[in-house]
């Protein structure tokens, strides 16, 4: 989205001194920006989203840690994503914007947008999906929302940030064509259709350079190939090298650095390796955004918070997934009922880190369930021999099973697919007692199910926000059909990734080696059976599809439209997901079997005929030449098949496209550094001394003098052990994986930049020369 003030930011900093200037491209604290009174530039503030709004009230951190502000919490992208229904984005969107109009903010960070290229991320559930297209739509549909209300929203992590272990020092190694049709073009998507007004840097490197630094992304691709003209800002103690951040399109930094950097590009103005254009750009996208948002009204502007409510729980309700329902055990019918697990009241629906919201309420999935069932029995404990003594008579078992928070968050990501031990084993025991039994699953990603063909009913609710105890009743009694279907693929284990193997790399780099075939893309290419599979998803009704297989002539980049009818044949209303996916018949580069390119959801009354139109754009047909370093899709046949899952699909049309014939790239799939174009490796930091400022905590744990300053920073940090249930070990994981150069950033002023230079001295035993940057900084 262009600024609409951005000849007055310009006319602004032509009149700023140069230390304005350089001033204006960092914040004033952790969430807010300077200002500049004399030039009638106010300061606005940025916090955390992207499931609600997360506005600190007191201490400020970026890991979630202190207390904020009460807000409605939504469902995280990873279920919402499963409801494949971009108007419910722009609603939460819309109402988490409403929100921040009411608490001042005018900047929310969200949506995140990155792909799932392996389940054990522990960041996924703040990710919508492993497909780009879906991830780009579901991510427009957001933005527009939030940004309907004059609340910005700030596109994240760009780029390749899909992992949590070193992320702030991994180098993302991932050749042109994955990097473009993967992990691009959701943010492309997203950029073009939903016109963010921000956008924020990752913290990893790619190809060799940081994330904050990247030209290559921040400027040749961002701006110049996809036309962005918004505000490009790091994540939070993302900056590595601010000068050469400025050059490559980097505008604002956060948080602030209490004047360490802001001197650093004043020096290299000064001695011209930075030039007037790139500060002046820099500034002046900065004081855009500002100016913009502070045109936006925020006196006595009030929410409905019964109206958020209300929608968090639709949200939630529209988006479980039913993954198993045989016999038609769901939705339960009356009579004795036992529910088992700690989750059922006190359910998991959201996940830890910078994300966490402080909800108004939270619907209790057992207090929801008793109005329903009055005479339910309740088990807390995971214990097998008690569970199966109380469950033996009854009509219905439900367990609420899945992931609690300390086995997923920012900061860490899983070592396995594991369920807790004692919850897999009172699953195996409670069904050889009694076969009806209905499993919740909460928990932010996918997850080995040992049990799953013993199970009759699995329902997935993933962190299903605040509404979570209602839109669970509203599912298991029958009020609502489920309707969402799976955004990932959930593999059988950890092994059928296609980069499990490569996950989460080294210390240093980790290698993409999967290239293209991420998620459905590789299961379905190589045959490779999942537990469920892309797109997958039960209800209580049943959908009837016909579908009249066209031919057609298209230019590449020319659009269409297809068309089929689409009958509800059950007894319940009830809403469907219909797909649209593509594949290439006479291909002659290496591509996916099928890929996804179009979708719609749609409600239906009982017996209702509905004729479901999709536009279809030839250009999601294409391949990233990198020959010609463009998308390119190559002449002739292309089959395009509707259905309402990977399972029934069937050809709606076949395109015969016209395109012209250019050279494709002799490179094989399994030629890695061939896709990359340079060979490997890259150069590893040390591991002994003599240490540098890019190295961080973990890596001179093995020292004496590592394991002294770990104690003095985790005193600093305070008593990790008194913080809610996973913070500890995400604070843990952020102290040790931090690098050295990024602690002043991180440090709330309790670190100047010359003390952080100190600690790189003691490390490497110049112990006096370092105390003495410490008491006299």
């Amino acid at each position: 989205m262009n600024s609409k003030n951005m000849k007055k930011a310009v006319e602004t900093v032509s009149k700023m001194t140069l230390e304005e200037k350089a001033g204006m491209c960092s914040g004033q604290d952790c969430w807010t920006t300077k200002s500049v009174e004399r030039l009638g530039i106010k300061s606005i503030m940025l916090s955390d989203g992207p499931h609600g709004l997360r506005k600190q009230i007191d201490a400020t951190d970026n890991l979630g840690i202190g207390k904020s502000a009460p807000a409605t919490c939504f469902p995280t992208a990873s279920l919402l994503a499963c409801s494949f229904d971009t108007d419910l984005a722009f609603r939460v969107g819309e109402a988490i914007g409403e929100e921040c109009i009411k608490e001042g903010v005018s900047v929310l960070l969200g949506p995140g947008i990155n792909i799932k290229r392996s389940p054990l991320c522990g960041r996924n559930f703040e990710y919508y999906s492993e497909d780009p297209y879906l991830s780009g739509k579901m991510a427009a549909g957001f933005i527009k929302g939030v940004q309907s209300t004059g609340t910005f929203a700030c596109l994240k992590h760009f780029a390749v940030n899909n992992q949590e272990k070193r992320r702030m020092l991994v180098n993302a190694v991932v050749d042109k064509r994955a990097l473009h049709e993967l992990y691009l073009k959701g943010f492309e998507i997203a950029v073009k259709d939903g016109e963010p007004r921000a956008l924020m840097c990752s913290y990893n490197k790619v190809n060799g350079d940081y994330a904050s630094e990247n030209k290559y992304l921040l400027d040749d691709v961002l701006r110049k190939r996809w036309g962005y003209k918004g505000l490009v800002v790091s994540d939070w103690g993302a900056v590595h090298d601010r000068t050469e951040g400025v050059k490559a399109g980097l505008d604002l930094e956060m948080p602030g650095n209490l004047g360490v950097n802001d001197a650093k590009l004043i020096k290299a103005y000064e001695d011209g390796s930075l030039t007037a254009e790139a500060l002046d750009k820099a500034a002046a996208n900065v004081c855009g955004l500002v100016f913009d948002a502070s045109d936006v009204n925020k006196e006595n502007k009030e929410f409905d918070r019964d109206a958020h409510h209300a929608l968090a729980v639709e949200a939630a309700a529209s988006s479980m997934v039913l993954l198993k329902n045989e016999h038609d055990i769901l939705p339960l019918s009356a009579g004795s009922t036992v529910i088992i697990g700690t989750f059922a009241k006190t359910p998991r629906y959201q996940g830890a880190g910078s994300s966490k919201v402080n909800p108004f309420c939270i619907d209790s999935p057992i207090e929801c369930l008793k109005k329903e069932f009055p005479d339910l029995e309740y088990i807390c404990e995971y214990d097998p021999a008690i569970a199966a003594g109380a469950v033996c008579q009854k009509d219905n078992v439900i367990i609420f099973a899945g992931l609690p928070e300390d086995y997923e968050s920012e900061g860490f990501d899983r070592e396995n697919m594991d369920l807790p031990k004692e919850q897999n084993r009172l699953i195996e025991e409670v069904v050889k007692v009694n076969p009806n039994v209905t499993v919740i699953l909460m928990g932010g990603s996918p997850v080995k199910l040992p049990w799953a063909d013993k199970i009759p009913a699995i329902l997935l609710s993933y962190l299903a926000g605040e509404g979570v105890g209602t839109a669970l009743t509203e599912i298991i009694t029958g009020k609502t059909s489920p309707s969402g279907k799976l955004a990932e693929t959930w593999p059988v284990k950890e092994s059928d990734v296609p980069c499990a193997k490569y996950f989460p790399g080294d210390r240093d780099n980790v290698l993409y080696k999967e290239g293209i075939y991420t998620g459905y893309r590789y299961y379905d290419t190589f045959n490779i059976e999942p537990l469920f599979s892309f797109g997958h998803g039960l209800g209580y009704s049943a959908f009837s599809y016909d579908i009249k297989r066209k031919e057609i002539s298209l230019d590449y980049k020319e659009k269409t439209t297809v068309s089929f009818d689409v009958t509800n044949i059950g007894s319940m209303d009830a809403s469907e997901i219909s797909f649209i996916f593509a594949s290439h018949e006479n291909k002659t580069v290496f591509m996916p079997k099928k890929t996804l390119i179009g979708f719609k959801k749609e409600k239906y009354l009982s017996g209702e005929t509905k004729n479901i139109t999709i536009e279809i754009d030839t250009c999601d047909l294409a391949y990233f030449n990198t020959l010609t370093d463009d998308f390119h899709a190559e002449p002739g046949i292309y089959h395009i098949y509707a259905g309402g899952s990977m399972d029934t699909l069937k050809e709606v049309l076949c395109i015969t496209l016209n395109s012209e014939e250019i050279q494709q790239p002799d490179v094989k799939y399994d030629d890695f550094e061939g896709r990359l174009g340079y060979s490997l490796p890259f150069p590893a930091l040390p591991r002994k001394r003599p240490f540098t400022s890019e190295n961080c905590l973990m890596d001179a744990s093995h020292t004496l003098t590592g394991k002294m300053i770990i104690a003095a920073a985790s005193k600093m940090m305070g008593d990790v052990e008194s913080k809610e249930e996973g913070q500890s070990k995400m604070m843990n994981a952020a102290l040790m994986e931090m690098p050295l150069y990024a602690l002043q950033a991180s440090s709330a002023g309790m670190l100047t930049e010359r003390m952080c230079e100190g600690i790189v001295d003691i490390l490497n035993l110049h112990i006096l020369r370092g105390l003495a940057k410490f008491i006299k900084p």
